[in-house]
């Protein structure tokens, strides 16, 4: 047994795009996994490494270490 992994996509009414090519004269098992929207990125909350988690000390101001619009915050 051989795996090959296919990514397809469908139309709006579901019927697929495009029609892979299959081998011939061969059973073919397929499972299909939906795939969640990819433009809607999961958000990823950033801890510190255990080895350094409540080790640091703020001394100055950090806000200004970096722009405002990396910092994501709400206008």
């Amino acid at each position: 047994m051989q795996g090959e992994r296919l990514i397809l996509e469908t139309d709006r009414a579901g019927n697929l795009k495009q029609v892979p090519k299959l081998p011939p004269n061969k059973q073919v098992e397929a499972i299909f996994l939906i795939i969640a929207d990819a433009t809607e990125a999961p958000f990823k909350r950033r801890v510190p490494h255990p080895d350094i988690a409540g080790k640091i000390q703020i001394l100055a101001n950090i806000v200004d270490s970096v722009p405002d619009t990396d910092w994501e915050l709400p206008q």
